[in-house]
């Protein structure tokens, strides 16, 4: 376990290496952040002294150099936008985007396992082939279309009236059609604080209302795969002779489908989740902007317009670092499913 976990804080320094390299060498095409943070009044002679200050003149190599002995003292520099270090910035978006991310993977999990258990259990059930022709579309549909519709039916409402309104069950039908919206699809409300940085939806009924769209919405793109994924898998393992053993001892149904087969369909399914729910930081950028929450990604959008060399570079690296801590617990939740696998890579 230890040089595992040696292992891992390597490649977490390589990680966060190879980015900040990799941030750096395209900050020149990022944009004048001295245009940004002064305007176009400002003569030039001052703009090239506040370049010179702040040291954006000085050769690649002397500011990455400069970058890197700071970062290990955990200072990232000063936001430009912001004017404070990116460190207290980032911290101050981070809890409403892992907030928004623990939500969506919450439903993900809720919805993705029953569904894709009873689709291989009954493949040729009108229900799972329902849940299959929806997951097609959901994979196919891209996130912030989602969530406009979202915005449309459930924040502003829709009324459509293709029948009768005169009669009763005309009336009936429209109604049924339509939506009345009211659900709240900007910012975050009133979020409850929990302590410094830290304030949470998930404190309060009314947190939690402002939660349920763009979580929906950024389930959209992740729920079909994993329900499709837990289905190929399911089918796999229930055709595996020990299920078949299994049936032939006349052990029940049930125990055969969620105590044995489901936790054998469930180890490459961890693999990738791990993987999917550090790719849904990114996706988050999307459904932030669309939704106007508060969190990392729209913070990072706001960087990239603004061209916020520093804070764009810390929020890669912090990125980064949910990328590698999030595999390394994926990889410790698969040996502790599947004890026959060992961390250090030696055979069992």
């Amino acid at each position: 376990m230890i040089a595992f976990l040696i292992k891992r804080l390597f490649h977490a320094l390589l990680v966060m290496f190879v980015i900040s390299i990799i941030a750096f060498s395209i900050q020149d095409n990022l944009g004048d952040p001295i245009q940004q943070m002064v305007g176009q009044s400002v003569p030039e002679s001052e703009r090239e002294a506040l370049r010179e200050e702040l040291g954006l003149n000085d050769p690649f190599l002397v500011q990455y150099l400069r970058f890197a002995r700071n970062a290990a003292q955990l200072d990232f520099g000063y936001s430009y936008i912001f004017n404070e270090p990116t460190t207290e910035v980032v911290l101050r978006h981070l809890p409403a985007t892992l907030e928004l991310v623990a939500a969506t993977t919450l439903l993900i999990v809720l919805l993705s396992v029953p569904i894709g258990v009873y689709s291989a259990i009954k493949p040729r059930a009108l229900l799972s082939r329902f849940f299959m022709g929806v997951s097609i579309v959901g994979i196919s549909i891209p996130v912030f279309l989602t969530a406009i519709v979202l915005i449309q039916l459930f924040a502003i409402g829709v009324t459509w009236s293709p029948f009768p309104a005169d009669t009763g069950w005309g009336s009936w039908l429209n109604g049924l059609l339509s939506t009345e919206g009211g659900m709240p699809a900007y910012g975050r409300g009133d979020p409850v604080h929990v302590f410094g940085t830290w304030y949470t939806n998930f404190a309060s009924l009314d947190g939690l209302v402002y939660l349920v769209l763009p979580a929906i919405s950024l389930a959209s793109i992740m729920l079909p795969l994993f329900i499709r994924l837990i289905r190929a898998e399911m089918l796999e393992v229930l055709q595996s002779e020990y299920v078949k053993f299994a049936r032939a001892k006349g052990i029940r149904l049930r125990r055969i489908y969620f105590l044995h087969a489901l936790k054998n369909t469930m180890l490459p399914v961890i693999t990738v989740g791990g993987v999917q729910i550090g790719t849904l930081v990114a996706y988050t950028i999307l459904t932030e902007t669309v939704f106007q929450w508060p969190g990392m990604g729209l913070m990072f959008l706001n960087a990239i317009n603004r061209s916020d060399i520093p804070l764009i570079v810390t929020y890669l690296m912090i990125v980064g670092l949910i990328f590698v801590i999030t595999n390394t617990l994926v990889d410790l939740i698969y040996g502790l499913v599947n004890p026959t696998v060992k961390l250090t890579g030696k055979p069992a």
